[in-house]
């Protein structure tokens, strides 16, 4: 309750700033989006829990609820502050170079949001299925949410009609997110018109006002070239404050009173020019941005203004880690960095953009200021490619401190050896996925690979290739070390896409939102590895690889939820038959606790559905699954014979009369009337028997 009571402060805080809502001239819409959702969301869960939930249950049966919320509280207070950022006026150009590709609010905020909304759902009903004392309401709760997460809402549409609103994904709320950047822009552009019509702007801020607007109106290169140089060089508080890396073309500058990263080179641009206009139009939080350009036609001179970062991940493992730390980052945090990475990774290779160079040093950081310890994650050192890399000017590698050799795929280092290192590699989406799971080790251990020495010197390679890989230690989390071994799996053909890999972990962000470590040095583990709901994924939605909008993510883990409770509850039936196996050879009863979907036909044993998805609607016009056996409503008492194991199971009735009868037990629900009948046989039946056993 005192989570949910801080994500209303949070929410009135917003309410609060939006009343200036009309100051706004920086993304306006996007503002207006975040509080309309946000409160969308306060009330969405505050009726869930109206529902599910009883008030004076909530020091004991709420703990379910607490792990998510705190989750969700974040995710508001981060929203809020993007929003106090929109309504500051200061230094209003800076902030439009900073914010006029729109996605910090559409692609990271929602994001979030969607991300865990699901996870708060369904942790209310978890907490709502042992909520109150009355046995036969809770049955009822357990029927209905067996019936929810039904296989037959595995489509995207039918998802969307029947739950959208409830998982805020509704097709007004997705017009609303499809529509808001588009209108953002066009506001800015009218603002930007004031501006230059004011007639108080500097010759160089009314220049640069002319290419925003014009690179707002699509128009990347302005007669297939970048402004001039003089428009960043010339302006008054334009200043070169520190190089970045040895003796690397990356500077940091101050100009229009923020902090910017500069990239400087010298090269002829016609060759450069698509590559330079892809790489201004790409806008993602979790890659690091081009801004804008300019370029020096006499010099041969270019400039890149991209946007600052705090320090990249070598730097901050190499001041953070000591044998005295063993832990770098807390699980929660981990899964949330490569995530982060994951995302990033996604989009560029949407956009056939492989990096190549995917290791610590250009994986930039920069701490939120909502959470403390959690991050906010950008990918560098992709494109331009016939330029010199990024990752080649930091000083820990030009000092032979890390060997890049160690993120490189085994088909990279056969390539580079049978054709030479000087020949620029050919980069491919496999060996990203290869790279990154090198990284995730290092994320998960807190150290680089290979730094113990069992793979130095001149083999590495050889060993690599072979298929040597990093060891991880004994305490690491299984499901995460699945992942990772899938990733640098020797055989391109067998590591997942980046879409995969987001799918995946989000639902690991789910399950560690629900089981808080609460300061256990080992976490629990889930019942699954969550790569096999993934592979399922893959064989329903053979066109799951094309929709990764956030608008999907709640559909996503939804079908990742009703495949684990498939799973979780045949791995629960086949254990429960084992047990009653070893039991009296004439009685069998077997409950399901949870939902029972396919039977196979070799099972000697009838079960009975107590949470089947079937529905006894004689007008539906759906197939029923073969596999499953089909529940009758609740009300009737019902007695099924097998022959085989000399049990009968039969439908009882006010004037029936039962013989030998044991009552299923009635832990879960009273309302369970079944009575397993031991069948009496003839002593020629019986003899028959015994000599047959």
């Amino acid at each position: 309750m005192e989570q949910f009571r801080q994500i209303g402060e949070v929410l009135g805080s917003l309410k609060a700033l939006m009343v200036l809502q009309d100051d706004i001239q920086i993304n306006r819409r996007q503002c207006c989006l975040l509080l309309n959702i946000y409160t969308l969301a306060f009330k969405t869960i505050a009726e869930e829990m109206k529902q599910n939930l009883k008030l004076e249950e909530k020091n004991t049966k709420w703990k379910p609820l607490e792990g998510s919320l705190k989750e969700l509280h974040r995710v508001f207070k981060e929203g809020e502050l993007y929003v106090r950022r929109c309504l500051d006026s200061k230094d209003w150009w800076a902030k439009v170079v900073s914010l006029h590709q729109n996605n910090d609010s559409i692609e990271f905020h929602i994001h979030n949001l969607l991300t865990y909304f699901p996870v708060v759902i369904e942790a209310i009903e978890t907490a709502g299925e042992i909520s109150g004392l009355d046995q036969g309401e809770m049955q009822k709760k357990r029927v209905i949410l067996s019936k929810k997460y039904d296989r037959s809402w595995n489509d995207s549409e039918l998802f969307q009609l029947r739950f959208g609103k409830q998982y805020l994904v509704s097709r007004e709320i997705c017009s609303q997110l499809e529509n808001a950047m588009k209108e953002d822009r066009w506001l800015l552009v009218e603002a930007i018109k004031e501006k230059l019509k004011s007639g108080l702007l500097t010759k160089n801020k009314q220049r640069l006002g002319d290419i925003l607007q014009k690179k707002l109106n699509g128009q990347q290169l302005i007669n297939g070239k970048l402004p001039s140089s003089s428009i960043l060089l010339g302006a008054e508080d334009y200043q070169v404050r520190r190089r970045i890396g040895g003796g690397s073309k990356y500077k940091e500058i101050q100009w229009l009173g923020e902090s910017f990263v500069l990239r400087h080179f010298f090269e002829d641009f016609e060759p450069l020019s698509t590559e330079i206009s892809t790489l201004l139009s790409l806008s993602h939080p979790n890659i690091l941005q081009y801004l804008c350009g300019f370029y020096d036609e006499e010099k041969k001179e270019c400039f890149l203004v991209m946007e600052l970062m705090s320090k990249d991940l070598y730097a901050y493992m190499k001041e953070n880690s000591s044998s005295r730390r063993q832990v770098l980052f807390h699980l929660p945090i981990v899964v949330d960095i490569m995530l982060q990475v994951a995302r990033g990774m996604e989009f560029l290779h949407a956009r056939k953009i492989y990096v190549g160079d995917l290791n610590p040093t250009n994986i930039f950081l920069k701490p939120r200021k909502s959470t403390e310890g959690y991050f906010h994650v950008k990918i560098s050192g992709f494109g331009l490619n016939s330029v010199e890399n990024h990752s080649s000017q930091h000083t820990p590698l030009n000092q032979n401190a890390l060997d890049p050799c160690i993120w490189y795929a085994p088909e990279v280092l056969a390539e580079k050896e049978k054709i030479g290192s000087s020949c620029i590699r050919k980069y491919s989406e496999k060996a990203d996925v290869y790279s990154f799971g090198m990284l995730c080790f290092e994320l998960l251990t807190g150290k680089l690979a290979f730094e113990d020495g069992h793979l130095q010197g001149e083999q590495m390679t050889k060993n690599i290739r072979a298929g040597e890989r990093p060891l991880f230690p004994s305490l690491s989390p299984k499901y995460l070390v699945n992942l990772t071994k899938k990733c640098w799996h020797n055989e391109p053909s067998c590591r997942p896409s980046f879409s995969s890999i987001c799918r995946v972990l989000r639902y690991v962000k789910k399950f560690l939102a629900m089981n808080p470590s609460n300061g256990q040095p080992v976490m629990q583990s889930p019942p699954l590895d969550y790569y096999e709901l993934e592979a399922g994924f893959l064989k329903k939605h053979a066109t799951g690889e094309m929709k990764c909008g956030v608008t999907q993510i709640p559909f996503q883990m939804f079908v990742y939820t009703v495949s684990e409770k498939e799973k979780t509850s045949l791995g629960i039936r086949f254990k429960h038959t084992e047990t009653a196996s070893e039991g009296d050879e004439n009685i069998s009863v077997v409950e399901d606790p949870v939902d029972t979907r396919s039977v196979g036909p070799d099972v000697k044993t009838v079960y009975f559905d107590v949470k089947s998805t079937c529905t006894d609607d004689t007008e539906s016009k759906t197939p029923c699954d073969l596999r499953s056996v089909r529940s009758e409503p609740l009300e009737k008492k019902i007695m099924l014979r097998k022959k085989t194991n000399n049990v009968k199971l039969r439908k009882t009735s006010g004037k029936a009369k039962a013989p030998t009868a044991v009552k299923a037990s009635p832990q879960n629900s009273p309302s369970h009337n079944w009575r397993v009948m031991a069948s009496p046989l003839s002593p020629k039946k019986q003899a028959l028997g015994r000599e047959k056993s």
